[in-house]
């Protein structure tokens, strides 16, 4: 989960947003337009016409966007983020026996619950779809960028649709259908997620609220396994996986109807591109060259600017969105870091400790949440000696990830909008640390304990990383160092299986070591960065009194000319 979380639909309103690099002057100094055009007013040139431009939510009823925003809230909380509930369906695999054959002898005659290869070839399945996840971040902007929300959103159900057919009949594959299937079920997610985040432009004044919907069903997809393993429980195991992986058929089925039939072809405008088409609307003249004919025009004209404006005035709440600007102005400054490597080129932010430090943090703490979901029972087996205790811990954890997910959604807003970014950061190595120090505590109450910190802090994770994105890096090249960073930390997962080697076979199944070893990375590299940002902060703050000092004007102290009047 990685590529929503936080980032702001307001991202036009960024001084950089009407650069000159850009080829868009800012208001009052864009180039005079010819007042009279050769062409009909009506005339769109075809290629213009078919393209995929973004709209305006105004030219849209309100009634189907509103309908466009509950049907991308119900199919993500059916697909977007279904694989992370993968420690939910892992023991309905175990029970149907997925991967046993794998099993030695002297293992299977000592009717172990998983045996080694069992384990490594069950948790290499939930690593690759990790990877998948999160390396398709560098593609999938690319799409959307390019060809819309729209043909995202079918791909995505085909990729979906492709992952159920596999992972129904991955038994009667002449190869392993298990892994590619989950991975195109990984897939398929992001590219109907990620595609819904400009719907947050329908409705500008409620875009948070959106946003948060959109993330809100993200995390509580991983439920899907979880109501499945329900059933399958239920049924006494008559509801197979290949049963529910044909049933689940439906979902990317509707998805590719909706897709179709009325959800977006084109991205909406941000309300910065809403703004400024009420500026170029404001600065049209059609004073020159008056005649009959053009007097005529540019009365119909005229009228349909001030409709125009009017619209998205309704829209925004105001004609200038003056409110959303001072509100971002105001978490920028907040922040403490905004802007510190704005205006860099790609390679100099990549090379930058920025990204080094940001990039080396989120690469061990992914690592150590994927670690966590994907081996959660052995490890509490082993710490409570207790199989049927390890079984209550994991099913309170996979109650406890979908709803922590969407309780922290609120909180995380208020924590980003209102603190430095130093603090956030120092706020999520503590409570990082604090998990770790948890993980080793061969107690019932601190597996509880861990399990509400950890569901309520991997969304404040993700969701921080995207921020300092953000407020570091700037939107320009946004796309491509947040997807690098987290492509990045995707490949680095593939370690998790080395780590379940050691888990099993070094340590013969104790989680202490692996856990304080990922502790220990994650200590170093949080407090380096920690350190570093605080310093970049200071200097910045500094920075900037010294010269806003050197910008005052200098104020003559009454009576200085005549100092006996003093």
């Amino acid at each position: 989960m990685s590529l929503l979380q936080r980032v702001t639909s307001f991202e036009s309103l960024s001084p950089e947003r009407f650069s000159p690099e850009r080829g868009v002057s800012p208001a009052g100094s864009r180039d005079r337009k010819l007042s009279f055009s050769p062409l009909p007013e009506s005339w769109v040139p075809p290629a213009l016409e078919e393209s995929s431009q973004a709209i305006g939510a105004f030219e849209v009823p309100k009634a189907k966007r509103i309908l466009q925003v509950l049907t991308a809230v119900i199919y993500c909380l059916f697909a977007a983020g279904i694989v992370f509930g993968y420690a939910a369906i892992k023991p309905v695999l175990i029970r149907e026996q997925v991967y046993r054959h794998l099993c030695t002898r002297d293992e299977l005659e000592k009717a172990v619950r998983t045996c080694y290869d069992q384990e490594i070839h069950l948790n290499l399945m939930f690593t690759v779809a990790a990877v998948g996840t999160n390396v398709a971040a560098l593609p999938i902007g690319a799409i959307l960028d390019s060809l819309g929300p729209r043909i995202c959103g079918i791909i995505g159900s085909f990729l979906l649709a492709f992952g159920a057919v596999m992972f129904a009949f991955a038994k009667q594959f002449p190869f392993d259908g298990f892994i590619p299937g989950y991975l195109f079920l990984a897939l398929g997610g992001p590219f109907v997620f990620i595609s819904s985040f400009q719907l947050s432009n329908t409705f500008p004044k409620h875009s948070g609220l959106i946003l948060a919907l959109l993330t809100g069903a993200f995390d509580s997809s991983s439920a899907v396994f979880l109501i499945y393993r329900i059933i399958y429980q239920w049924t006494e195991e008559h509801f197979t996986p290949k049963k529910f992986f044909l049933v689940y058929l439906i979902v990317p089925a509707l998805i590719l109807l909706v897709q179709v039939l009325y959800m977006p072809k084109a991205s909406y405008k941000t309300v910065g591109e809403l703004v400024r088409q009420m500026e170029e609307a404001d600065s049209n003249d059609y004073d020159d060259q008056v005649d009959e004919h053009t007097a005529l025009l540019r009365d119909e004209c005229r009228q349909r600017r001030q409709s125009v404006v009017s619209e998205i005035t309704s829209l925004l709440g105001s004609k200038s969105g003056g409110k959303q600007v001072k509100q971002e102005e105001r978490k920028n400054a907040i922040s403490g870091v905004w802007g510190a490597m704005h205006g860099k080129t790609v390679s100099q932010q990549i090379l930058s400790p920025w990204f080094f430090l940001i990039a080396l943090f989120t690469v061990i703490q992914m690592t150590r949440i994927n670690f966590f979901v994907a081996t959660i029972r052995p490890q509490y087996e082993y710490f409570l000696s207790s199989y049927d205790a390890a079984v209550e811990v994991n099913t309170f954890f996979d109650v406890a990830l979908p709803v922590g997910g969407i309780l922290s959604i609120p909180f995380i807003g208020m924590v980003l909008d209102n603190t430095s970014t130093a603090f956030v950061l120092s706020a999520l190595v503590t409570i990082a640390s604090v998990i770790g120090v948890l993980g080793v505590l061969p107690y019932q109450w601190a597996a509880y304990a861990n399990i509400c910190l950890f569901v309520l802090y991997r969304p404040f994770y993700y969701t921080a990383v995207s921020d300092y994105s953000a407020k570091v890096f700037g939107f320009r090249t946004f796309g491509t160092v947040y997807g690098l960073i987290i492509c990045l930390a995707g490949l680095f997962n593939f370690s998790q299986s080395g780590l379940d080697a050691l888990l099993h076979r070094v340590f013969g199944g104790n989680p202490v070591p692996v856990n304080l070893i990922l502790l220990g990375c994650a200590l170093v590299s949080g407090v380096s960065l920690c350190v570093f940002v605080g310093v970049k902060a200071y200097t910045m703050r500094r920075d900037g009194l010294e010269e806003e000092a050197e910008d005052a004007r200098e104020v003559v102290m009454p009576g200085f000319q005549n100092p006996e009047r003093l």
